[in-house]
């Protein structure tokens, strides 16, 4: 018996004369000798639990969280406060353990989870349809360009230098099969830069705000996409002080729900939100929950729509979704549910308040210029007079992570309600000493 299966010897001979070779070598008789071990893996000896837990703990020790540092490091991720009634819930077991609710007779509180996720991402966006949710943000975005490239049967995308680069990158490598042709729309003083949109578009990709911070003028973008579909990566959480999407015409929103109840936890995970107009439901891809009433005329739910090739024919799928992040999602449902629209609108002018105040505060220090002047919701750019990647360390030594690189010395600072006005202080001090 191995250390990892219950297979015996016996077990794998009778497994290998079923097949018909001699040995597992055998198996792998097509792999070339050049590109095989030939060894075992170099791996220690086991140890004593005990001085395996040691090890670990050393190893940890030699991380840095954003609760041992002043952190403005954002791009993506966020550091907000998790209140402890979302772990509270969700450590439940009818939650923490179920799978996809095959059988909606027993699975009603899951399914019933899924249907008020959708209610609130679609009030949160502005749109008629939401799906049970997706992995990430990024893919989300991929997504959402399968749809855009099945809907209209074209293969160009116009992308804003403004997007996510990670989105961008999930994009370009998933589009790769779809001969897809992707173009970058410039950015202006922070802005995207539109002009006309041809025919042979499929979609137009922005992030609001941008990458870069900068609250994009949607409404104008969305006046120019012809028939071309826009989509947009939204950060949630702004939402509560900027124009919803669907107010804008925009045809699909997308985004990174980590902001919403769920920690930064090393990378994940997370979990992505997709919502869009009505006229793409039977495109979109995932599952989605619907509301329906038995034959006692009592209320109930249901999986109404899933579109992934398991369930139907594999040219009508529209997309491998083997498990959406469904417990990540009830934490970002739950947060939406606790903040409420006034909280969400308070936490949302609170970020505004607070990063204005940071952004002047940097602005005034010699050596740091702003990247635009567009209006910005949590996260802003500057330029600074030295290396960026010199100025972090400089600054991470005194206990101050003061945000994420960009190219030319660019520096993208993230403001939370975790970081109070003595934090922004504090960063303004150091960068200040920094570039002195």
């Amino acid at each position: 018996m191995s250390r990892y299966t219950s297979a015996t010897e016996s077990d794998r001979l009778q497994m290998l004369d079923a097949i018909g070779v001699e040995s597992i070598d055998d198996l792998f008789a097509d792999v070339p000798e050049g590109v095989r071990l030939g060894r075992p893996l170099e791996l220690p000896a086991g140890k004593p639990e005990q001085e395996v837990y040691g090890r670990l703990r050393d190893l940890a020790a030699k991380n840095v969280s954003a609760e041992d540092e002043i952190s403005f490091l954002g791009a993506g991720m966020y550091d907000h406060y998790v209140p402890a009634l979302i772990d509270n819930i969700l450590q439940r077991s009818e939650f923490l353990t179920p799978y996809t609710p095959y059988q909606p007779e027993i699975s009603q509180g899951g399914l019933q989870v899924m249907f008020e996720y959708q209610t609130a991402i679609s009030e949160l966006t502005g749109l008629p349809v939401s799906n049970a949710s997706v992995y990430e943000g990024p893919s989300a975005v991929a997504a959402a360009g399968w749809l855009a490239h099945t809907h209209t049967k074209r293969t160009k995308f116009l992308v804003s230098e403004g997007l996510h680069p990670h989105s961008l990158e999930t994009l370009i490598t998933t589009s790769a099969g779809w001969g897809t042709t992707i173009e970058t729309l410039p950015l202006e003083n922070g802005l995207t830069q539109l002009d006309e949109v041809g025919d042979d578009v499929a979609a137009i990709f922005i992030g609001q705000p941008n990458f870069y911070g900068a609250v994009e003028d949607v409404a104008a973008l969305s006046a120019k996409k012809n028939s071309a579909l826009l989509i947009v990566q939204a950060d949630p959480l702004t939402l509560g002080v900027l124009r919803s999407p669907g107010e804008d015409d925009v045809d699909l929103c997308v985004g990174e729900g980590q902001t919403l109840g769920n920690r930064l936890d090393f990378g994940g995970p997370s979990f992505g939100f997709f919502a869009a107009k009505q006229d793409y439901i039977r495109r979109m891809p995932g599952r989605i929950a619907g509301e329906t009433t038995d034959v006692d005329g009592r209320r109930g739910f249901v999986l109404t729509l899933q579109t992934r090739e398991q369930h139907i024919r594999r040219e009508k799928a529209t997309h491998n979704i083997c498990t959406a992040q469904a417990l990540n999602a009830l934490a970002g449902m739950i947060y939406l549910s606790w903040l409420g629209r006034e909280g969400l609108t308070e936490l949302g002018e609170l970020l505004v308040s607070r990063t204005h105040y940071a952004r002047e505060t940097l602005a005034a220090i010699e050596g740091v210029e702003l990247w635009h002047d567009q209006p910005v919701v949590r996260e802003f750019a500057v330029k600074l007079s030295k290396d960026v990647h010199e100025v972090l360390e400089f600054c991470a030594e005194r206990g101050v992570n003061a945000g994420y690189p960009l190219a030319d010395n660019g520096l993208l600072v993230a403001i939370t309600e975790q970081r109070s006005k003595a934090d922004i202080d504090r960063l303004a001090e150091v960068l200040q000493e920094a570039l002195a």
